[in-house]
């Protein structure tokens, strides 16, 4: 059933742009938000994560985190939350949330089972990251905080 989704994302990012598409081709209403200079707090932004672990809660393409500088794996809950609240760039994403229910990331399986995603946005992400910038390998500003 269509509902209305509020979609924190990074202004300017691909990859996000795409997955509001995917979201409203399956009727959804996808309302954006800024990701960086949302006023989170610990208790607003854990509900996110659910029970993934906590490396999985983490910006792969961050660049911190791309150069080794922050190492997901070494964070417990409190330090990661501590982190992400003062440098929001390291929160994967997007981060989806519909009344009180929240989610992290873009999982196709995960979406379609929580709100629904049309058969055909289904068969287009069958074996592809979803998740992948558009700009890997190329020269981009994509990961940039541009807040």
């Amino acid at each position: 059933m269509p509902t209305t989704v509020i979609f924190y994302e990074k202004p300017g990012c691909g990859n996000n742009a795409r997955q509001k598409l995917w979201l409203a081709a399956a009727g959804h209403t996808v309302i954006g938000r800024n990701l960086l200079t949302e006023k989170w707090t610990e208790a607003r932004l854990r509900p996110f994560f659910g029970n993934l672990p906590v490396a999985e809660w983490f910006n792969r393409a961050a660049p911190r985190i791309k150069s080794g500088e922050v190492q997901p794996h070494e964070y417990d809950e409190a330090g990661a939350l501590a982190l992400m609240l003062a440098e929001p760039l390291l929160i994967r994403r997007p981060l989806m949330e519909i009344f009180d229910s929240c989610i992290c990331g873009f999982d196709p399986a995960a979406i379609d089972a929580w709100i629904g995603l049309t058969p055909a946005t289904i068969q287009k992400l069958e074996g592809a990251d979803a998740e992948a910038c558009l700009h890997v390998g190329r020269e981009s500003h994509c990961h940039e905080d541009i807040s």
